[in-house]
């Protein structure tokens, strides 16, 4: 992979389109037109979790991401408990995508979104999405940058066309509070709005999950994670100005009346026919994000295998003659995912309480390498990789840890006391089963002992003597 099919890969994993148009409806009616502002400020604070990253894999650009630098900086337990929680927000996020991009699908189609219909083609897409994959990582590169282009472009001609020939609403309604008639401070409906840009801003971790397949991966990594969170930043932004200013009815929104504010919108500006490729657009963009979450979790699972780790290693680690890619880890990561999928129409309830931890999951993870590159920071590491914060590594990590608790915390946050319980505490009880239930597994089958790869010795390498930060 070039660097421009690095950074593409981890552009549709974050995916701006989908971000945007899967979450506006709740995200809106939760805070409003300002609720616009979230997408800038999660931003900034992903940013600082790319950087702290940045540092990691330029100086351990090894497969599967996120397992092996916790692994490096902090040790074996602390990555196969990184890894675990990681893989699992991937397979949940997986089956998420794919049944949300269902229904957009079928309407594509013209064909009804019952529950039958849209489990079967999120099952088509995954089992797509795994022939893709499978074709090798050329393959997976060139249907990365035709996703990141179509939805690049869609994403800036929408918004553009939504601000120039269908605006409804002025730019103050950008800091106007009055529609949510609050009793009280709007920080609460702010806090709750920005779930949607919390859902947006992750994906730029994917670059790494490939790193042994992208030449110069030390230096290459690093400058496609950031173009990620800047490009896919400003995507986001501009097409959900768009949409915040083209609202016709904040109100309808607001009140619920309006359900699907999207539709609404791009039906009144674009008519059925501009609808129509909005939607093909849309459906590119849910494709190339599932396959670039799917290379993501199988990179991951290679690399679990690679050093023992997890059950069936010895077929998990095998890359395939030929491509040299990690065949079967790929099937997994097709299969686990399709399983959740496919028991959608009878277990509704149970499959929102188990997708309701895709995002945090994701959260948690970063957050233990967030914390191991504290750990490793305070032993004596000083990052050894061509890309290096330098003195601003401490500060940086310290903003980035307070920023992904706080997110965390908000994510969890139960806000609807008068709905069913797994709306409320969902998050909360789908996180400490799959923590328990890792745990239990690693206390008892002592997985991290396996292998013999190197543990928690960053802290022993030679100091950076690379180009600073901005370089």
């Amino acid at each position: 992979m070039s660097i421009w099919e690095n950074f593409a890969l981890g552009f549709t994993y974050l995916s701006p389109v989908v971000g945007v148009y899967t979450i506006f409806a709740t995200t809106f009616a939760a805070g409003g037109p300002p609720m616009w502002w979230t997408y800038l400020f999660v931003g900034v604070g992903q940013m600082l979790v790319c950087l702290v990253f940045g540092e990691i894999v330029s100086q351990f650009p090894i497969s599967g991401g996120i397992y092996p630098w916790a692994r490096r900086l902090f040790g074996k337990r602390w990555a196969w408990m990184a890894g675990w929680i990681y893989g699992w927000a991937l397979f949940v996020t997986l089956a998420a995508i794919a049944t949300g991009a269902a229904p957009f699908v079928a309407q594509l189609f013209g064909l009804p979104p019952t529950a039958v219909v849209t489990t079967t083609i999120a099952l088509i897409l995954i089992a797509v999405t795994t022939v893709v994959n499978l074709s090798g990582t050329r393959l997976l590169a060139r249907v990365a940058m035709f996703g990141f282009i179509c939805e690049l472009v869609g994403a800036l001609v929408v918004g553009s066309y939504l601000l120039i020939f269908a605006r409804h609403q002025p730019f103050r309604a950008l800091v106007d509070t009055t529609a949510l008639q609050l009793d009280g401070p709007y920080l609460p409906a702010f806090l709750a709005s920005a779930l949607g840009a919390m859902w947006c801003y992750y994906g730029f971790e994917a670059c790494g999950d490939v790193a042994e397949e992208t030449p110069d991966a030390a230096r290459t990594i690093p400058r496609s994670m950031r173009l990620t969170i800047y490009v896919g930043g400003v995507a986001a932004l501009w097409v959900c100005l768009g949409f915040v200013l083209a609202v016709p009815d904040v109100n309808a929104v607001m009140s619920g009346r309006d359900k699907d504010p999207v539709v609404t919108v791009l039906k009144s500006a674009m008519g059925a026919s501009g609808l129509r490729m909005v939607i093909a657009v849309v459906s590119v963009s849910f494709m190339s994000a599932l396959i670039s979450l799917q290379a993501a979790a199988s990179r991951l699972l290679f690399a679990y295998a690679r050093d023992e780790m997890i059950v069936g290693s010895r077929h998990l680690r095998r890359l395939s003659p030929g491509r040299h890619i990690p065949a079967k880890s790929l099937l997994v990561a097709g299969a686990i995912p399709a399983l959740i999928a496919l028991s959608a129409p009878w277990l509704q309830d149970a499959v929102a309480t188990i997708i309701s931890f895709a995002a945090v999951g994701i959260y948690l993870a970063f957050q233990m390498i967030v914390v191991a590159a504290l750990v490793a920071r305070s032993r004596g590491w000083r990052p050894a990789g061509v890309f290096t914060l330098g003195a601003w590594g401490w500060p940086v990590n310290i903003l980035a840890l307070a920023y992904g608790i706080g997110a965390i915390v908000n994510m969890s946050w139960p806000r609807s006391p008068n709905d069913p319980w797994f709306s409320n505490y969902g998050v909360i009880v789908t996180s400490v089963g799959i923590l328990s239930i890792g745990a239990i597994y690693m206390i008892l089958g002592r997985p991290y002992n396996r292998g013999t790869a190197p543990a928690g010795d960053a802290h022993y390498l030679p100091v950076a003597t690379g180009i600073p930060v901005g370089d």
